[in-house]
């Protein structure tokens, strides 16, 4: 494990305790619920999917709930202990998403949500997820997009970790924003067909109140008319077969 990937799985071990007070509660859950509704409208129900990044299992909770089977990995411990504990049913392993520790073509559906970001070698990570699904298996990604709003992020970030603020996410890990036409061009190089890129999300988590409730109420509104502002890219791609 490299120093980026080593320094990405102790923040999330430490803020492990605290991680669904931002996503599973209050506005966190709004934010992180849009997010899966948007996913879950890619992928297939009932199949076995694979999701890179769990956390704490809020996505495959989500999943589940129509019906099939999940497997969830994530670099952090304290994240998978976490996501064992809510999610009785699914199966979770410690691991490096750019080297999947599972045989080819054993997934119907693999998604990945705010973990994508990180990688180092996204392209990896896009090959061996093409390499785990099954022919005609389907993938969705959400991470952060490049945008004006997004390009002060990592400064943001880097303060906070100065500051030893405690905080889902703070820290300079060197996260990596992406275009439409980058993000189109890893799955178009991994041999995926069927590729879908878009925006979602201008109502951010990280808006300070009243700008949340207004951001909200205008979401739907920015994202059909004027995407670019939205915070998130959601790529969605096919599996050949």
């Amino acid at each position: 494990m490299n120093a980026a990937h080593s320094k990405v799985r102790r923040h999330y071990d430490e803020v492990a305790d605290i991680y669904d007070s931002r996503y599973d509660r209050n506005r966190g859950r709004l934010y992180y619920s849009r997010l899966s509704e948007n996913v879950l409208e890619l992928l297939p129900k009932g199949k076995h999917l694979l999701d890179l990044g769990c956390g704490t299992g809020l996505f495959i909770q989500h999943y589940g709930k129509y019906g099939g089977a999940a497997t969830g990995l994530d670099l952090s411990p304290g994240m998978i202990h976490k996501a064992r504990s809510r999610c009785r049913m699914g199966q979770f392993a410690v691991g490096n998403a750019e080297i999947l520790p599972f045989r080819d073509e054993s997934f119907d559906a693999l998604s990945s949500l705010l973990a994508f970001s990180y990688l180092k070698e996204p392209e990896s990570m896009i090959k061996e997820a093409y390499r785990v699904l099954k022919p005609g298996g389907v993938i969705a990604v959400v991470t952060l997009g490049k945008n004006l709003l997004t390009s002060g992020l990592p400064a943001l970030y880097a303060m906070g970790e100065a500051m030893n603020i405690r905080h889902v996410g703070m820290g300079d890990f060197g996260e990596r924003y992406y275009s439409e036409s980058e993000m189109n061009d890893l799955f178009f190089k991994a041999g995926f067909t069927d590729i879908l890129i878009r925006r979602c999300s201008f109502a951010h988590i990280n808006l300070i109140d009243p700008l949340y409730g207004i951001a909200r109420k205008i979401e739907p509104f920015v994202e059909e008319r004027f995407p670019y502002l939205a915070y998130n890219l959601l790529a969605s791609a096919r599996k050949p077969g």
